[in-house]
């Protein structure tokens, strides 16, 4: 017995597990475990060690209390009789027959500890109740301060209690809402909120709980709803999504494992099966999104602050390098400020991966509604939109902060306002970065900080006071720490007073959040995988032109685009110096975007009409230029833009972003020779030679989800 207390402090041998074998009555051990001790693995070593130490563990108690119980015995007897205890023989006895006397193996002591713990923590222990209604429809119950992680599309509607979902409540008696868990990015989690409920009995909540679900259930689910019942649970309804987003996106080869990923083998069971009949499964809690406690401290903090300001609106800036958790943390913040205010405004000056448009856009957006998926899954019409044509601003700086300042004019402070950053925050970054909070004059300032990327300086208000940013000096004033830009008072909006005297932009609090992402992104895929991401936000866009469900997707060949003449709108290419005579080989089966601007462009008769320089000017939306017709001179635009905002369209801006090559490859429906797609070349052009001949796209080119695609998880 003595060698079965001793305590392993590396691999067992067969040696020790012969004696292991010989404590079995100690251990109960099932037949099963017994059949194993020949060949055991890793994790069976590791099972049989803890019931071992666990085994050791209650031995040595038992031991301790029966030793004390018969010291205690002996001193209340002896001390009843007036004598003393007999320091010999006679005083080890009764300890040495409790030591000889065999042990009965005890419980382990987490069972025990699970059985004394209070009930509500029972309950949280309790694993989520799924429960079949029929084709596309499922009940999933979840006790108090539960989690169900789960990867697929489904429409959620709260029928008893209250969940949240990225941080967005969803109570009963809300309009249903879509969940979008992706395998871009990390999982949803479905939570079970404590919510607040009236003095009740148990009996008076399942009557109320009854009463409720009477009129959604039949009486058979019902009655199985009531059987699971428990006090704060909460009853959820998960229904398959019918989305023209998902259906356009899934429609393309290679694509369908962004909302449900196939893999090995799954165990079958009936829970399986009816979440599947959803269009989801059931995902390990590690895949899902955890936040730290520095950003739930930093989420609680501006949510109580934007209460409270009524009359100051909340601007916060969130900053830090790239993949760190910006995007996240605002939809978070989002999220959590509309569960208290009925909208929020959001500033995206983040380039290469927008939230609400496609990329290279500067755009200001009003949020009334939850943001519960990835940015390709919920794109939308901004209040004030400017087409940069670039997923970064290296070479044009000066360009890119004229667009913000002319965004933020449209501001009219009413309601909060996130501002989104980009992740270049190391060298003509981190000026630019000092550049934009002094214009944008923001209240709170969130940066975020990782143990894997390079440190940046921390953006307290004395280190933006002395430093010069890449356009504008440092400038302190008196006490109050203060910024003057006297250039800025005709492009933002102030009282005559104030337009009359200097503008002082006072400084900012800074919130200091460390992120824990683990992900696969490193320096050499890093773009590779933003390219993926800045394609499905175009996908995301063109679903638009999609039909309502439940009619099938169009294929983009078959509708019916827009002719534009060459003399109703001007053409400028903004990423590179094209000749005049490849004007129109350029903008033949790009990605344009509609803008208008002030000049005049009649008078011209027949075009096409260029522009010397870039404008700053107003985007409606975005369109795919499917060819130019010479004898007629016009331009085949297809755009979801209705045709009463482009009446208003005067000007056609080419840049950077590129249509995803399964736009041109992978188009179904088509017969014969694919358009743009050939092997017809005049090799008389500068530049060609006979090497070239049809081109093959690759896996990355030809737009194919790796299995290995980042993912932000704790």
């Amino acid at each position: 017995m003595a060698d079965s207390e001793r305590r392993f402090n590396r691999a067992l041998y067969r040696s020790v597990w012969s004696k292991i074998f010989k404590i079995r009555p100690k251990l109960v051990l099932c037949r099963r475990d017994r059949l194993r001790l020949r060949a055991p693995g890793r994790c069976e070593r590791h099972r049989r060690r803890r019931r071992l130490l666990q085994a050791q563990a209650a031995h040595e108690g038992c031991r301790e209390r029966c030793g004390a119980g018969v010291r205690g015995g002996a001193g209340v007897r002896d001390g009843a009789a007036g004598e003393k205890p007999e320091a010999g023989a006679a005083g080890e006895k009764p300890e040495a027959e409790a030591a000889r006397r065999p042990q009965a193996a005890s419980p382990s002591p987490a069972r025990d500890a699970y059985h004394a713990r209070p009930l509500s923590v029972r309950e949280k222990r309790r694993a989520p109740q799924v429960r079949q209604l029929g084709p596309g429809c499922t009940l999933l119950l979840l006790p108090v301060e539960d989690e169900f992680t789960f990867g697929g599309t489904c429409r959620l509607t709260c029928l008893y209690g209250e969940v949240e979902v990225f941080g967005y409540a969803i109570r009963q008696g809300q309009p249903p809402q879509d969940l979008f868990s992706t395998f871009t990015h990390a999982f949803l989690n479905i939570t079970a909120v404590r919510y607040s409920m009236p003095q009740k009995t148990k009996k008076e909540t399942k009557k109320e709980f009854r009463a409720l679900v009477r009129s959604r259930l039949n009486l058979e689910d019902r009655s199985w709803s009531i059987k699971n019942f428990s006090p704060l649970c909460s009853l959820v309804m998960l229904e398959q999504l019918k989305n023209s987003t998902v259906n356009f996106i899934t429609s393309f080869p290679g694509l369908s494992c962004v909302f449900m990923q196939e893999s090995g083998p799954l165990q079958i069971n009936s829970e399986s099966l009816a979440l599947r009949s959803v269009g989801i499964r059931k995902e390990k809690k590690k895949r899902s999104l955890t936040l730290t406690e520095s950003v739930h401290s930093a989420l609680r903090e501006l949510v109580s602050v934007a209460e409270e300001e009524m009359d100051d609106c909340l601007v916060v800036l969130v900053c830090g390098a790239q993949d760190v958790g910006k995007s996240t943390f605002n939809k978070f913040l989002i999220n959590q400020l509309l569960n208290r205010i009925p909208c929020v405004d959001y500033l995206e000056c983040d380039l290469g991966q927008t939230e609400f448009t496609p990329p290279g856009c500067i755009s200001l957006l009003n949020i009334t509604e939850p943001v519960l998926g990835p940015p390709f899954t919920h794109q939308r019409t901004p209040q004030k939109m400017v087409y940069f044509g670039k997923p970064s601003c290296r070479n044009s700086c000066e360009n890119y902060i004229e667009i913000i300042k002319y965004v933020f004019s449209a501001y009219k402070r009413e309601s909060p306002l996130i501002i989104n950053t980009m992740g270049w925050v190391v060298d003509d970054g981190l000026l630019l970065l000092i550049d934009l909070i002094r214009l944008l004059a923001p209240s709170y300032v969130v940066q975020f900080t990782t143990a894997h990327t390079r440190n940046m300086p921390v953006l307290t208000p004395e280190f933006v006071e002395g430093t010069d940013g890449l356009y504008t000096k440092s400038k302190s004033r008196h006490r109050n720490r203060c910024f003057e830009f006297p250039d800025l008072g005709d492009n933002l909006e102030f009282t005559d007073e104030e337009k009359d005297g200097p503008v002082f932009l006072n400084g900012h609090k800074l919130l200091y959040v460390q992120s824990e992402f683990i992900f696969c992104k490193t320096l050499r895929n890093r773009e590779s995988h933003n390219r993926v991401l800045r394609g499905l936000a175009v996908l995301g866009y063109l679903s638009l032109l999609m039909p309502s469900v439940p009619k099938p997707p169009s294929f983009l060949p078959s509708l019916t685009p827009y002719q534009v003449p060459f003399n109703s709108v001007a053409i400028r290419i903004t990423h590179s110096d094209v000749p005049p005579t490849h004007i129109l080989y350029a903008v033949n089966a790009s990605w344009v975007g509609l803008c208008r601007i002030m000049d005049d462009i009649r008078g011209y008769t027949r075009g096409p009409i260029l522009l010397a320089q870039t404008p700053i000017c107003d985007c409606v939306g975005f369109g795919i230029c499917r060819g130019v017709d010479m004898e007629k001179r016009v331009y085949h635009i297809l755009t979801p833009v209705p045709p009463e905002e482009l009446k208003t369209v005067n000007c056609l801006l080419i840049g950077s972003v590129n249509i995803p090559p399964c736009i041109f490859c992978a188009q179904r429906g088509l017969e014969g020779t694919i358009p743009y797609i050939t092997t017809d070349y005049n090799f008389n052009l500068p530049g060609a030679s006979e090497k070239i001949g049809l081109r093959t796209f690759t896996e990355a080119e030809g737009f194919q989800i790796d299995p290995t695609f980042c993912r932000k998880t704790k």
